[in-house]
């Protein structure tokens, strides 16, 4: 009942040719994208082809097909290719190299540093190793002085005996001093 009513049926007859219209529109459409696609399929086919044959004549194959001219552009454009190769491959090089030698100032630098270093822990190490040197010198000097001087005194102690029978208490005292390896001058003061 309520779509057979006059206000409903209206709506429904537009809604109806509205959807048909939109269908059809859309069906024309397809139809010109798919024909547009196909046309344009058949322009990168034949794109494709000519790149690859372009790609073959630059390899050296299938030149049979060219001419005079044909092969003299072919020569120019891979001279001009070349030069173009080279410029950069040059380009390149000479980066290269600025950066080594970059590098190479720096590990100078570096080395030199590394240089100055090492003589300053060698100094170092030379000043620690002669003072270590003297310190064990004083010492023993102190030391041997001091067992110098203990053999006189035991031979003034020697010397205070009384002599052997028969020798004189100077030369007593003398032949002591003479086994000690003093300078009678020293063992004199000893002596007095």
């Amino acid at each position: 009942y309520e779509f057979a009513t006059d206000s409903c049926m209206d709506k429904i007859l537009e809604r109806y040719e509205r959807y048909s219209y939109a269908e059809k529109v859309l069906i024309s459409t397809e139809s010109e994208i798919q024909g547009n696609w196909c046309h344009e399929y058949r322009k990168l086919k034949a794109k494709v082809e000519t790149i690859q044959k372009c790609q073959k004549h630059l390899m050296g194959e299938d030149l049979e097909s060219l001419n005079l001219k044909e092969l003299q552009q072919l020569e120019q454009q891979l001279e001009s290719s070349l030069k173009h190769i080279r410029s950069r491959k040059s380009q390149l090089m000479h980066e290269s190299i600025s950066e080594l030698q970059k590098k190479e100032r720096s590990l100078l630098e570096e080395n030199k540093i590394l240089q100055k270093e090492l003589v300053e822990k060698q100094k170092a190490h030379t000043q620690q190793a002669q003072w270590e040197q003297t310190q064990p010198q004083t010492s023993s000097s102190s030391s041997s002085f001091m067992i110098r001087e203990a053999p006189p005194a035991t031979n003034i102690s020697a010397g205070n005996q009384p002599a052997a029978a028969g020798e004189r208490p100077e030369e007593a005292a003398v032949q002591p001093q003479a086994r000690s390896g003093l300078p009678p001058w020293m063992v004199s003061h000893i002596n007095g």
